[in-house]
Order: structure tokens, then sequence, then C-alpha cells
């Protein structure tokens, strides 16, 4: 080699020769155009030395993801060019760690511009904490009394379950408990209060606008994260892979998490077996259906907030609010929206409604309530309506008058439950699923030219819907 080559000739013939642009495209290309502009597209080639390169990246955060995440795979590629590389080293970019800085201090001189979005504002407009919903105000019984003092030991005692989950279904006051300790915990420490849903919306916003090192920092520098819904993560992968290490930061640093969902973390579909397990390794409470206790008060309370707000008095009678606690089951805002449609009864026709006519106002959420229609339950209405034994129905005689009525029965039972073909097969005393198809079919096409099978299906399906707790035609 010609000994007048000065050090910058040859350095430029080290980068000569590993191509760090040949290089790029190759991390694109075998890590995904997502992973190399949100992080590799930041590295820069330094120098190459014997058995090593250096790079430079903006900032520590930057150097520790892309170490922990992309290192091994980063060298595989530099190796497949040159296998005398056996290691990669990183230092931080000053120059473009103060250009950070700089950007970072003309955000906050310009944060109150209205003509300027910033990726910090957009969350916080998703981070409002409702303050109607508090401890005060959330009403207890046996069903949700564990939930409930969960969620006032960790307002209390930060860390003290981490994670907190609560699961329930729809309607019973998950994200009340959830706002509730926002409201106490955000007094003296940085909250953070987003569904799942708006985390995954932000996240790929993110990813799109290259502004992932200000999505991990602002959601891994809160003191308390708050997430509800967190089953709209299944299937997500990206997303599960961001919160997994989201999650484990917070922990590391001592954070709380609180999260809800319909199910419990083992029910979860789709979502990765180490979340699931980090999400069982805190405290898991269930928020069950409200019992009678329950109904009761939300009624009662609702009722007096009514009164309140109402210049002329809403008379929901004794009776009927006894009708509404017990028959409404299924959720706490089913229960409130039953007392807010006969208010709205109330004021539209100048009366409070009598029994009979509450029970039409609420036809459909006393369908949701009651509606558990089950395959013995079907079975039992059909063959007293036909007059003929349950062991008659399931026998393998194939008589008409056992056979229509079966047919219905398993009409019924395909279009009132969610079971599968198999399900109702098995239920009919291991019918093929062949046989359940033709059972439907054959309804479906009578129904067409015969009055009567018309008549005898809705006399069946009402009785069924409406009435079952009489099993009466």
């Amino acid at each position: 080699m010609n000994t007048s080559f000065t050090k910058k000739n040859s350095e430029n013939f080290k980068l000569e020769n590993l191509n760090w642009a040949v290089i790029q495209s190759q991390m694109k290309s075998k890590l995904g155009i997502e992973i190399y502009e949100s992080w590799l597209k930041k590295i820069n080639f330094v120098e190459e030395f014997n058995n090593y390169i250096l790079l430079t990246v903006p900032t520590r955060f930057i150097r520790d993801w892309i170490t922990s995440r992309y290192l091994d795979q980063i060298l595989q590629i530099v190796r497949s060019f040159k296998k005398d590389i056996i290691r990669i080293e990183f230092k931080i970019d000053d120059k473009k760690t103060n250009e950070i800085d700089e950007k970072e201090s003309e955000v906050q001189n310009f944060k109150n511009k209205e003509n300027i979005s910033f990726i910090k504002d957009s969350y916080l407009q998703y981070n409002r904490i409702d303050p109607n919903k508090r401890f005060d105000n959330f009403l207890t019984s046996s069903s949700n009394k564990l939930a409930y003092e969960a969620s006032i030991k960790v307002s209390e005692d930060v860390s003290h379950y981490n994670p907190l989950y609560i699961y329930g279904g729809v309607g019973m006051g998950k994200t009340h408990l959830l706002n509730a300790i926002g409201l106490e915990l955000k007094k003296q420490n940085k909250v953070m209060f987003i569904s799942a849903e708006r985390f995954m919306y932000q996240f790929v916003k993110s990813i799109k606008s290259n502004d992932m090192v200000k999505f991990k920092e602002y959601f891994r520098n809160t003191d308390v994260l708050l997430i509800d819904d967190i089953q709209f993560m299944n299937g997500k992968e990206a997303m599960q892979e961001e919160f997994f290490h989201t999650f484990n930061a917070l922990l590391d640093k001592g954070s709380q998490i609180i999260l809800s969902a319909d199910r419990a973390p083992n029910k979860l579909s789709r979502i990765q077996e180490r979340i699931k397990s980090r999400f069982s390794g805190g405290l898991v409470v269930d928020i069950q259906k409200p019992d009678y206790e329950l109904r009761k008060k939300i009624v009662e309370k609702k009722t007096r907030e009514l009164n309140d707000l109402y210049s002329e008095q809403i008379n929901i009678s004794r009776e009927i609010q006894d009708y509404i606690s017990t028959e409404i089951t299924a959720s706490i805002r089913e229960i409130v929206g039953a007392i807010n449609r006969i208010v709205s009864f109330s004021r539209v026709y100048n009366k409070t409604p009598n029994l009979a006519e509450t029970k039409v106002v609420l036809k459909d959420l006393l369908n949701v309530s009651e509606n558990k229609v089950t395959i013995d339950l079907i079975q039992t209405l059909v063959c007293k309506f036909f007059k003929i034994s349950k062991n008659e129905m399931l026998s393998s005689r194939r008589s008409r008058y056992l056979v229509r009525p079966r047919q219905t029965a398993i009409y019924l039972t395909k279009i009132l439950t969610s079971k599968s073909l198999p399900e109702i097969g098995r239920e009919f005393s291991n019918r093929d699923h062949t046989t359940i198809i033709h059972s439907v079919k054959t309804i479906e096409k009578l129904k067409e030219n015969d009055p009567e099978m018309v008549e005898n299906i809705n006399k069946l399906k009402n009785q069924i819907l409406y009435n079952n707790k009489n099993n009466e035609i």
C-alpha cells in the first residue's frame, strides 16, 4: 500500500469497502421498512477498525433500543459483507443531541400557538379525566366491592398492587374506577389515562410520522399509566411488542400500572403469553354483574338525580323502580338507560307509565337481560307447544308428528343461539350437522308458503325470548 495515504484517505477507503449505503438497504429489507424508518435510519457510519466498526446515533435512548433489539441482526448483515467485523460500537452524536435539545426548546417556546400541532398535545387531548367519575359516587355491593377496595388501596399506596387488572362485562363500572384512581393520583403524580384503542392509534401514527422516540419517551416518563379496554390489543403484534417494553420499563422505575379489560388475562385471545403472564403477576379482580342490592341503589340514586335535574317532578313509582331493579340485570349502563327511557316517556306524554307501559318501553332491554336462551329451554317449550315428550322429540323415530316439531326446535336453536351446527347436533341426540342444515332449510321453505308455520314460529320465538320465566304458551 502507498504510505502516502492520509488517515482521511484510509477512512474513505474503508467506508467504500464496507459500503454503508448497501448495508442500510439490507437492514431495510431484512428488518422491515417500519423498524428501519423509526430506528435504523438514524444510524451513521463513523469508522472501521481492525475488527469492529464505530457508529453514531442521536440519543442514548435510541442507542439502548437498537442494541437491545436489533444489534445481532445488524452485526450479521455487516459480517455478510466483511467477516472480520466481530462487534459494533455506538457513540452519541453530540451535534445531533444538541439539535434535538434545540428542537425541544423550540417546542416549549411555541407550544401555545394554535397553528402548530405537537405529538404531546395529541396525547393530552385523550388524557382527560372525568371529574364526575369519583370514588365517592361509585356505588358498591358484593358484586364490585373487591375491585373498589383494590382501587382505593392503589390510590393510597402506589405500586402496592402492580399491575392492578380489573375485568368485567360492558357497562359494569371499570372505566369509572380507572377514572377515580386517576383523579386521586394526579394530585401528586404524572398520570396518563388512555384507552388501548387510542394507544394503538398513537402508536401507528408515530411510526408513520417517524416520531417513535417521542412516543416512547412520553409513555415511559409517566408515574401512573391507566389503560382502558386492553383487549383491543388482540392480534396487533407490533403494538403488543411496544406495550410489553413500555410495561417493563414502567415497572422497573416503580410506576403504577392499572388496566381494565372485558375478560380475565388467561381468556385474552391473540395476546402474547408473556404479556398475559405480566398481567397476572399483580392483582387481578373482577366486577361481576350487579346484584339486586346494587341495582336497587343505582335506580334510587338515578331517580333522585333526575328529580333534582328537572324542574318538574319526575314521579317514577316504587313499583316501577322495583321492577327495573329486578328485571334489568345485564349491566349498570342498561339500568341507567332504562331510567332515562321512563323519564323520556314521562316528559313526552306528560304522565308516568304504568307497569304495562313500562314493559313495552323497556321491551328490548328486558330481552337483553332475560335472554338466557338455552337449547334445553327451546326443546322444552317446543315439546309443550306440540304436545309431545322430549324423549319422543330426541328419538330416532321419523313419524311426521315428531319430525316437524324436531325440525322446528332445531331451526329455533339455530336462529336464537350462537351454537355451532355440531354443537346443536350433539344436543339433538348426536345428529349429524347435515341433518341440522336440512332441518333449518326445511322450516325456512315451509315459512314461505305456510302462514300457520309462520304464526307458530313467531309464537314460540316470543315465548322463548320474552316469557321464558313462565314457560307457558
